[in-house]
């Protein structure tokens, strides 16, 4: 059972950290230089974008906090209704608090951050002035 936990735990935690990369279109310049050439650009003009001081991705602690508070909110409305129905409504929406709380912020913990506009800028343009057309960004 624990090790189950973990294996679960440890892919969750992969699957958070993952990073985005952007989608370049096939124009002439990415079709003459071929995939592997075109991810060796990728991940070179974002390293340039780390050292000009752009962040791969925006703040995290801001996204779990919100998580955590609105999980919270709606965990303890369900909760007050639930315990509203058995009689026991505080003690519902307590519960449900604390579970509403503790799945919004496992969410926003493991949840994948979109990186800023300042690197996603960066990498773009750097990108562009290599021959590339970049579409956006998965």
């Amino acid at each position: 059972m624990k090790r189950n936990l973990l294996l679960c735990t440890v892919a969750l935690v992969l699957a958070g950290c993952s990073a985005h990369k952007p989608i370049l279109y096939s124009n002439d310049h990415y079709r003459q230089v071929g995939t592997e050439a075109a991810e060796s650009d990728i991940n070179a003009c974002m390293a340039l974008a780390k050292e000009a001081g752009a962040s791969p991705s925006q703040g995290k602690t801001a996204q779990t906090a919100t998580g955590t508070v609105a999980g919270g909110a709606v965990g303890s409305a369900a909760g007050a209704v639930g315990g509203a129905i058995l009689g026991h409504p505080g003690r519902g929406a307590m519960v449900g608090a604390a579970s509403g709380a503790t799945a919004g912020f496992l969410r926003g913990l493991f949840r994948r951050s979109p990186p800023s506009g300042a690197f996603t800028n960066y990498v773009d343009r750097c990108l562009r002035e290599r021959g590339y057309d970049p579409t956006g960004w998965e």
